[in-house]
């Protein structure tokens, strides 16, 4: 069966993993790119295709659905302004996963996300 199935929980209550996958988003859209653990990577992917979908239909509710999910006004500037500039006429894909060695404390797979220019 396929309950439960359509997101990733990350081994956390819904309210700490929505903050963890909102602060990453932040930082995603600052750098342009991210060191994390797969799973968290995966996570967020799915995330980021969605707030870049939204800039690209550009209009003031997807700014402020935008707005609504990341913390600073100046992530959502940069995101609207200047990141969808690349991806106006790309219909998906806007990201790539890239999975890098092992975590040397724990062992835990690692994976660099960023944007594809």
């Amino acid at each position: 069966m396929r309950h439960l199935r359509k997101k990733n929980r990350l081994s956390l209550p819904a309210d700490q993993r929505k903050a963890v996958l909102r602060t990453m988003a932040n930082s995603f859209f600052k750098s342009g790119e991210i060191k994390t653990t797969l799973g968290r990577a995966r996570a967020l992917q799915r995330e980021i295709e969605y707030l870049i979908t939204l800039a690209k239909r550009g209009d003031i509710h997807a700014r402020r659905q935008a707005a609504a999910f990341l913390y600073e006004k100046d992530v959502v500037k940069k995101l609207f302004n200047e990141t969808v500039g690349n991806f106006k006429t790309k219909k998906g894909g806007y990201t790539r996963l890239i999975k890098t060695l092992p975590r040397r404390g724990d062992a835990a797979p690692t994976a660099i996300l960023q944007l594809v220019n």
